[in-house]
């Protein structure tokens, strides 16, 4: 089963134009920050290129697909100037400070900030909302593997933060970022021992707390 814009169709058939699809990743791991996509999929001069769906066929939640497809995708979904997209970040200290949750949620807003276009309806990943959004939305629990504007998301999202924590290796590659981009894989957790963390971990997060006796600081530390 792959996406489809049954939901997207719904609104634009209300007379709704600019329907965005919104996900974040970063979540789950001990390290970065979190990193959430807007994607509005203009249909209104998409559809007159004569590709209409089949252009997306294929497309997935970014976790269902290999780094070399998420790449491709990203490249393709970027460079269409009918596919608006903006990204938000929100860094590890603004996480320790607001918690996970919450950092997600901003991350999203600082996204939809940055859109280049005025949102007439959001469909976002989760079950959650945005408050202190005037905007309708409506959020559906696995939906980057169901709506397509909300795959496309994940996809822009997912390949955005892996390559922000691979630069992060070059600057601390002790932890080995580059391979499981801060997740708490068995590597890092041994990294997180023997080395302590760095300023880019996540404090509030049980395991860096537990090693947070020693920072490193710098690659050279």
């Amino acid at each position: 089963m792959f996406p489809t814009f049954e939901l997207e169709k719904k609104f634009w058939t209300q007379g709704r134009r600019f329907i965005v699809g919104l996900d974040e990743v970063g979540r789950g791991p001990l390290a970065g920050p979190v990193v959430a996509a807007a994607v509005c999929i203009d249909w209104k001069n998409f559809g007159k290129k004569g590709q209409g769906p089949s252009f997306f066929g294929g497309i997935n939640d970014s976790k269902k697909l290999t780094q070399k497809r998420r790449e491709g995708w990203y490249s393709l979904l970027t460079k269409d100037p009918d596919i608006k997209w903006a990204l938000g970040i929100v860094s590890e200290k603004i996480i320790d400070e607001i918690n996970i949750l919450e950092a997600a949620k901003l991350a999203m807003k600082k996204a939809l900030q940055k859109l280049s276009v005025n949102p007439d309806f959001l469909i976002l990943d989760g079950n959650f909302i945005l408050e202190d959004i005037s905007i309708n939305q409506k959020s559906v629990i696995g939906g980057d593997g169901k709506v397509i504007s909300v795959a496309a998301a994940s996809i822009i999202a997912k390949v955005s933060r892996d390559r922000m924590m691979e630069k992060y290796h070059k600057k601390f590659p002790a932890y080995g970022f580059d391979e499981h981009k801060g997740y708490g894989t068995k590597k890092h957790l041994l990294a997180l021992k023997t080395h302590g963390p760095c300023p880019i971990h996540r404090f509030s997060f049980g395991p860096v707390k537990k090693n947070g006796c020693k920072i490193k600081s710098s690659p050279a530390d």
